[in-house]
């Protein structure tokens, strides 16, 4: 391969980006009980963690680490801690009686918030491997510093497509109806989730 394959990058990206996982259901999850402010925020978090897995494999980070399984160990154990972590918090708001409000303090909810899809993002080490995997494939290994940019600022775009995207499409007002009235449903679903997914990134081996 002598070229950069954008069209293999793109398709590889969306269809991994926009597939369920955590970061989309959380971004789901937070448009829908608080609406689309807060649910953007998560999005850029979420964002910013995906920009910083795609810099350090397009940069060959990703080898890096692959090499030094105790980094995957620790990012695994995290991961999967801070999901569990969100089982709980989905699962007690689930059987909490207390009207759904919108937070007061905008400020400091919103850098919560933001936080919050940047941790999702960098504790998942299976996205780094993602990204390693999609400039192995879809980048040559003669690439130049600017061309490596370039697809950093492609699969940014994808990226911001889906979850800004994501954050739009579950908070308008059919969606957000829904969720009030089916809170408990939803939340219950998301603890589900949270709760499959960091158990079995805790008990599973994401390297050898």
């Amino acid at each position: 391969m002598e070229e950069i394959n954008y069209l293999l990058i793109v398709a590889a990206a969306f269809a991994a980006i926009a597939s369920p996982g955590p970061a989309t259901l959380a971004i789901a999850g937070t448009s829908m009980s608080h609406g689309r402010f807060f649910g953007l925020s998560l999005a850029a978090g979420v964002l910013t963690g995906s920009l910083v897995w795609s810099t350090a494999a397009a940069f060959g980070l990703a080898a890096v680490l692959h090499t030094n399984v105790w980094v995957f160990e620790i990012l695994r154990y995290c991961g999967a801690l801070y999901l569990l972590y969100l089982a709980f918090k989905s699962l007690r708001s689930a059987f909490n009686s207390t009207p759904l409000d919108l937070p007061r303090n905008k400020t400091v909810t919103v850098r919560g918030h933001y936080f919050k899809g940047l941790l999702i993002h960098l504790t998942n080490p299976k996205a780094i491997l993602f990204f390693g995997a999609l400039y192995s494939i879809g980048v040559p290994t003669t690439a130049q510093p600017i061309e490596l940019l370039s697809v950093i600022l492609v699969v940014g775009a994808v990226s911001l497509l889906i979850f800004l995207g994501y954050a739009v499409l579950f908070s308008n007002r059919f969606a957000r109806q829904v969720y009030l009235k089916s809170k408990v449903a939803f939340e219950a679903v998301f603890a589900v989730f949270f709760g499959v997914v960091g158990f079995k990134l805790l008990t599973s081996k994401i390297v050898e």
